[in-house]
């Protein structure tokens, strides 16, 4: 029930109306009985700035940042955590009481956190991360923090690569097929695989022992975690740094944990849903 004390979160982006945001975040809400409702407002690219105004005018207590906004909502904010400000990129915004805007970057954060909840601790791992695009950067950063020896970038553009590599300091470099073999960790940060039968990679590079991460959640076992899989590798799925990400978007927002499992479990019938109805 929607009253005059409930408090609005919402998902800015172009396009939006795909985001499952809105169906892991209401679920969380109502499982925690919290006075609280989560949208989804189409806004256009480079409207950003009139969002933020937007939520202030509105008292609109914590934004979703998604493409193609998070570099313009990052510049625009008034404080950034240490994530967003190494990356420049904010995915969440929170309505703090002072009235100021606090930009943060959960998406590595939450990749890290899918680690851990499959049972994979990458502090010491041997990294290689396929892409170096926000997502990859994201995910850069976040393992770096979290103790990564090495994370070798792998991407057709070695200017990209070099730059993504940075955000890991000494411990960062631009690689290449040798480094996927014989890395600990492969993560596929790219787009590659979403809807389709594609891979990021030559698939005879992977190994058993590794394991084998990927940022795409449609469809959620990709290709490539199918061709890991078979190769004796640990797959971590894409949905996982969804929700775990999506946690802590509502930590910040509520100060209260969400319980993952009910995200998750909505995040999953609505991908069902919107399967069958393609059927």
């Amino acid at each position: 029930m929607i009253t005059g004390t409930t408090r609005l979160a919402a998902v800015i982006g172009s396009p939006v109306s795909h985001s499952l945001s809105p169906v892991i975040h209401n679920a969380a809400f109502l499982d925690g009985g919290l006075d609280w409702v989560y949208a989804a407002f189409e806004v256009a690219p480079g409207a950003a700035v009139d969002a933020l105004a937007a939520m202030r005018v509105l008292g609109i207590a914590g934004l979703s940042v998604t493409m193609p906004h998070k570099d313009d909502v990052a510049a625009a904010v008034d404080v950034l955590d240490p994530a967003a400000s190494a990356l420049r990129s904010a995915n969440t915004v929170v309505l703090q009481p002072d009235g100021r805007l606090a930009g943060h970057s959960t998406d590595g954060a939450g990749f890290v956190a899918s680690l851990y909840e499959a049972g994979v601790d990458p502090d010491g791992m041997n990294v290689a991360v396929l892409g170096a695009g926000g997502a990859a950067r994201a995910v850069i950063d976040a393992l770096t923090r979290s103790g990564a020896a090495h994370i070798a970038v792998v991407n057709r553009s070695p200017d990209r690569a070099r730059v993504a590599a940075a955000l890991a300091g000494e411990r960062g470099s631009v690689g290449g097929a040798a480094d996927i073999t014989t890395a600990d960790l492969v993560v596929n940060a790219t787009s590659i695989g979403m809807g389709s039968l594609d891979t990021p990679c030559d698939l005879d590079l992977l190994r058993a022992g590794q394991v084998v991460a990927d940022v795409v959640y449609h469809p959620l076992e990709t290709a490539f975690l199918t061709a890991a899989r078979a190769r004796g590798a640990t797959v971590v799925d894409g949905l996982g740094m969804l929700v775990q990400q999506a946690v802590l978007q509502q930590e910040l927002w509520t100060g209260q944990r969400p319980n993952p499992a009910v995200m998750r479990a909505a995040a999953e019938q609505e991908l069902a849903d919107r399967a069958a109805t393609l059927r």
